[in-house]
């Protein structure tokens, strides 16, 4: 039995998994298991793992059934006490797990304990996310998480560890959401739990691979349901305003394919004041003119340079 177990959701992603794959098993953390998890990949990615014989590693299959289902299968069959989280595309510096584990045993009783990370939006550019309140050096608990929590994400899933215990308290993953399926567990999770985070950076996230979740049209997926958080953000205005972010980028990507009426559904469940000029102008805006700045973002995306719709 390891003291960790590290969860990987495959799915197409031969191209990549032995890079992934590879910085794991370069940990200088050493007390660990790898549960990989098929779900259902048509390319040679099972394969590939299958020629891995390190004996960390457990391979299971599946049908596709989507992340969140692959996810929970790992969990399942995982031994460790806690849980630390990477996708195949993603990547991890050597000292990733030991970073979590001494942020584990430094601040005990958190819901989530995480590092932080890089988006690599091109093959030469690397995006350096930054937290409300909290400076570069900052390593402890989050006085204040749902506030902190933009205007990037501090529990980015392939950076953080999380007790087994806490992961079956939330009933973990909601497989019937295939986009925000993770913002939705770990906002149950930071609703009841704080949240640690360290000062090191672990890990990257590559942005730019291709088979990503996030070119998929919001017509084809199953959304997360802000209903079930109302009574919270009730009492608490910051979780209010991170939910009003996501609601937000909801209702403009039903603009940008021509529903209004879903795209009113999310925008006027949106407190106005968590809404900025920007986002305002955005809205009123044809679905024509928003497709053409999406794709000038994703053009200037290539060369390095971001923007957001939440600014």
């Amino acid at each position: 039995m390891s003291k960790i177990s590290v969860i990987i959701p495959l799915y197409n992603k031969g191209f990549i998994i032995s890079e992934t794959l590879n910085s794991v098993l370069a940990q200088t953390y050493n007390d660990f298991e790898v549960v990989i998890v098929n779900d259902g990949s048509t390319d040679n990615s099972f394969e590939i793992v299958s020629k891995f014989s390190d004996k960390k590693i457990k391979l299971f299959q599946q049908e596709n059934k989507g992340a969140a289902a692959a996810r929970n299968l790992g969990i399942e069959k995982a031994t460790g006490e806690l849980i630390a989280f990477l996708d195949a595309d993603d990547y991890w510096y050597p000292n990733h797990l030991e970073e979590l584990y001494k942020l584990y045993l430094d601040f005990p009783n958190c819901g989530m304990y995480c590092n932080r990370y890089q988006i690599k939006t091109t093959s030469k550019h690397f995006q350096t996310p930054t937290f409300n309140g909290i400076n570069e050096t900052y390593r402890g608990i989050v006085s204040n998480y749902f506030y902190s929590n933009k205007p990037f994400r501090i529990t980015w899933t392939s950076a953080l560890m999380i007790e087994k215990a806490i992961l079956k308290e939330q009933n973990y993953f909601n497989e019937s959401v295939s986009n925000g399926q993770d913002v939705e567990l770990w906002t149950k999770i930071g609703i009841y739990h704080p949240v640690a985070i360290s000062n090191k950076t672990t890990a990257i996230y590559y942005f730019n691979s291709s088979n990503s979740l996030t070119k998929r049209k919001i017509d084809e997926m199953q959304l997360l349901d802000f209903e079930q958080f109302e009574k919270h953000e009730k009492k608490d205005i910051y979780l209010k305003e991170f939910l009003d972010l996501h609601r937000f980028f909801y209702a403009i990507q039903y603009k940008s394919i021509g529903d209004k009426m879903k795209a009113n559904f999310y925008y006027y469940k949106i407190d106005p004041k968590n809404l900025t000029l920007i986002n305002r102008i955005l809205f009123i805006l044809p679905s024509f003119v928003l497709q053409i700045l999406y794709k000038i973002k994703r053009l200037l995306k290539k060369i390095g340079i971001e923007f957001s719709t939440y600014n």
